[in-house]
């Protein structure tokens, strides 16, 4: 079904609505440039499908896998991905507003360039080893977030709380600017002493 609504809507109006798609499973397929509103994506596997460019706007994926895929230049609104697969999706220069994610693996995810508008929320996910370098987050809400060696370069993470997520092994510029205000616990200052080539004794 998903394939000819794609179809019909590429040859119409590049738009889906109101609609919930299941188990369905699409291969190189071109969903570029397509506006997706109040859809359901439930257990639904994409492989090699490129996103780019493409709006969503209170959309869900639920128990899907997106692995590999691109979603560059994406927008998405009011939606939210959950207990999903996206490793080494592609997300660069993507805007998110009032996006949630959560119980995702999302592991070499790129997110280059992203901007994350405020009441975004990002839970019990894995971003071990994404690319996070220059995002802009504005008044994001982290929890539980596994970012173990993720990149942040040039990404200034002011004023959000990083206290209850994993930071080992990030990678930052040389003047380590963008940890400048940013709210880390104990444990996690031992780690980013370590990154400053200090010794602790």
């Amino acid at each position: 079904m998903l394939v000819k609504m794609i179809s019909e809507a590429k040859s119409d109006d590049n738009y889906i609505k109101n609609v919930r798609f299941e188990n369905e499973v699409l291969t190189d397929a071109d969903i570029s440039k397509m506006e997706f509103e109040s859809v359901q994506f439930d257990k639904c596997q994409f492989i090699n499908c490129n996103f780019s460019r493409t709006s969503f706007y209170n959309v869900t994926f639920m128990n899907s896998d997106f692995s590999n895929c691109s979603f560059e230049d994406s927008y998405w609104k009011k939606s939210k991905i959950s207990e999903s697969k996206g490793e080494g999706s592609n997300f660069s220069q993507s805007h998110f507003k009032e996006a949630v994610l959560s119980n995702c693996s999302l592991r070499y995810a790129n997110y280059t360039g992203s901007v994350w508008e405020e009441n975004c929320t990002i839970s019990d996910c894995s971003l071990k080893e994404a690319f996070l370098s220059e995002v802009k987050f504005k008044k994001v809400k982290l929890k539980a977030v596994d970012f173990q060696s993720a990149d942040f370069f040039k990404t200034p993470l002011k004023g959000i709380d990083l206290s209850d997520c994993i930071i080992e092994g990030i990678t930052l510029s040389d003047t380590f600017s963008e940890l400048k205000d940013a709210k880390i616990n104990v444990m996690q200052a031992v780690d980013i002493v370590q990154i400053l080539g200090v010794k602790i004794i």
